[in-house]
């Protein structure tokens, strides 16, 4: 019988980790990379001579995320092990290849970028712990991962980024419950995605392409209710959607683009 392989717990990183224990911050501008380490790596017994790795190409000791990447790509059996790399870019990619189970115990990760690949993976009570993330960017990748009936845990978000991924997917029935959103760019995707019969509940936004958006796909009887509105950009939008009986009174409307509209529609009759 071959000599016994150690078990996957037994393992230990190649000693060639060592050579990079100082890893720099994460947008570090002054890194020069180090020597090649192939003549004391420990994989240039086995891995090296089977073209699964290769300096300049793929390695799993410089700091080149292009290089770890594509080591890990060819060994993820590393990935483990590499998720306590002193170097925040060796975690956040083992990250991608480890077993799923492992990398979850770095949803506390002191980097945000790790923490970003772990939310990418993270289901469950993972990904739900993860909505509260201190960074905005790990809320932002758990709010476009998050099953559509658990948003609502997000809704209140303080950032707007945050609220605008939760509001492109909540379900049609809890959009309602953003109407009174203070940012009005979050308000707008409501505006987008709520369905025509919902849609009064924007007439009086204090926005006024908000109103404008809104207007553009409320019923038409919604719609001749914002023909009077003091933006022309509220009243353009209307236009096109009000019923044709309502729009004789904006033929003397102050603005040109308003009483063309107007003129138009009422010219090519009933579609």
């Amino acid at each position: 019988m071959g000599e016994r392989q150690p078990t996957y717990a037994e393992r230990t990183l190649p000693i060639a980790l060592d050579y990079e224990s100082d890893a720099p911050p994460a947008g570090h501008g002054d890194y020069a990379p180090p020597a090649n380490p192939c003549t004391q790596c420990e994989l240039r017994e086995d891995t090296l001579p089977k073209g699964r790795c290769g300096p300049g190409d793929a390695c799993l000791f410089v700091y080149s995320g292009r290089q770890i990447d594509r080591f890990l790509a060819r060994n993820p059996e590393w990935a483990e092990f590499c998720l306590d790399d002193p170097f925040w870019e060796r975690r956040a990619i083992a990250v991608r290849y480890a077993p799923q189970a492992a990398a979850m115990r770095l949803e506390h990760d002191e980097d945000e970028v790790v923490r970003r690949a772990v939310a990418v993976r993270a289901e469950g009570e993972v990904l739900e712990r993860m909505a509260r993330d201190p960074d905005r960017e790990v809320r932002i990748t758990v709010a476009t991962r998050m099953p559509p009936a658990g948003l609502a845990r997000m809704l209140r978000d303080p950032d707007y980024g945050v609220r605008i991924h939760v509001a492109r997917r909540l379900p049609h029935g809890q959009l309602p419950q953003m109407v009174d959103d203070p940012d009005p760019a979050v308000r707008k995707e409501i505006a987008r995605r709520l369905p025509a019969f919902a849609l009064g509940k924007l007439a009086a936004d204090p926005e006024p392409e908000v109103r404008a958006l809104a207007a553009s796909r409320m019923l038409p009887a919604d719609a001749a209710q914002l023909l009077a509105d003091p933006e022309w950009l509220v009243r353009a939008a209307a236009v096109q959607q009000a019923p044709l009986e309502a729009l004789p009174a904006v033929l003397d409307d102050p603005e040109p683009d308003v009483r063309l509209l107007a003129a138009e529609r009422l010219s090519a009759g009933p579609s």
